[in-house]
């Protein structure tokens, strides 16, 4: 199979994956209990609270709702950011999800909340992966050494470690007892000036260290495993017994092979990320998508919800797509015969 028929088949699967995504979360919502007229006041007469309803889609059928939220969400909204962007009228006009409780276009509120998320998770991605891999890289190197074994400890620890415990000990080690760094995340903060760079850099330091622990410790035990598997080969044995240096070895041989089940790991660590997130921006009070979400699912906001989670899928529907990619780039042989 080409590389162009393989990426158009991970689209479509990844396409139809969303599909299904989006049907099991509407239909979990609409088995959530919960009425969002509950908190019109009492004043407001029947016939006004009927056309609220209306106005809010409730009054049809589940499957109608559920294909007007899709409508809305894959075709109105991009359409809406396009004439945003160009000033066309590409959407004309047409209504768009809104929020139950804030009553405002939900993707304005989500635009307003995905950058935090986005630097705090990409952030601690690159940084738990930057330290991962050279650190399984060397365990594997120097396997049975006393640098294996201690790294094998310290990220056993690191795994088992839950994101709302560690957040708490950071804060209390460096927030409370030194005072070296912010507990309290300033989403307000802009940086104009060098001296703000500092300062976003410095109340970053903590959420990102907690979201980047366990996914350092996963991805070195992945990493030390697979360069060991591969270690082990009759073509790195052959290559040894031409008289090549080990790090010769280890950068022609070895690594290649090694990275394709590590790709594997760190996009399916990436849903991992995500509900770490959530609990850290409520550690850190980081006004991302993770503070968003429970916020909406504390006011019955539905469409909020909805919307969200189906986001949050849709970033790890793309980052498997990504691997997927970099895994038949890493090896040609795979997918070969799909």
């Amino acid at each position: 199979m080409t590389p162009g028929r393989g990426l158009l088949g991970g689209a479509g699967r990844a396409s139809a994956t969303l599909l299904i995504f989006a049907l099991a979360i509407f239909a979990l919502m609409e088995l959530a209990p919960g009425d969002p007229m509950a908190q019109v006041p009492l004043s407001v007469p029947d016939e006004v609270r009927q056309e609220m309803r209306r106005a809010l889609g409730l009054g049809e059928p589940a499957h109608v709702r559920f294909g007007l939220w899709l409508w809305q969400l894959c075709v109105i909204e991009p359409l809406t950011g396009v004439d945003a962007l160009l000033g066309t009228q590409l959407a004309g006009g047409q209504s768009r999800i809104l929020s139950w409780q804030a009553h405002a276009p939900v993707m304005q509120i989500v635009a307003s909340h995905l950058p935090q998320t986005l630097w705090v998770v990409g952030l601690a991605y690159v940084v738990g992966v930057a330290i991962a891999l050279p650190l399984g890289i060397c365990q594997a190197w120097r396997q049975h050494s006393v640098f294996d074994r201690a790294g094998t400890a310290v990220t056993m620890l690191a795994y088992s470690v839950p994101p709302f415990l560690s957040g708490v000990v950071l804060i209390a080690v460096f927030s409370v007892w030194l005072g070296w760094l912010p507990s309290i995340y300033d989403t307000t903060h802009r940086v104009e000036s060098w001296s703000d760079i500092w300062v976003q850099a410095r109340q970053m330091i903590l959420p990102v260290a907690v979201l980047s622990i366990q996914t350092t410790a996963l991805i070195a035990r992945y990493a030390r495993a697979a360069v060991l598997e591969n270690l082990r080969m009759d073509h790195v044995r052959t290559a040894r017994s031409k008289g090549l240096s080990e790090a010769a070895v280890l950068a022609r041989h070895v690594l290649r092979q090694s990275m394709i089940p590590v790709v594997t790991v760190i996009a399916l660590g990436l849903p991992q990320v995500f509900g770490g997130a959530v609990v850290t921006e409520q550690i850190f009070l980081v006004n991302g998508l993770g503070h968003l979400l429970i916020s909406s699912i504390e006011a019955n906001d539905l469409p909020v919800v909805r919307t969200v989670t189906f986001l949050m899928a849709v970033l790890i529907v793309l980052a498997n797509l990504a691997a997927d990619v970099t895994c038949r780039l890493l090896d040609p042989r795979i997918g070969a015969h799909d």
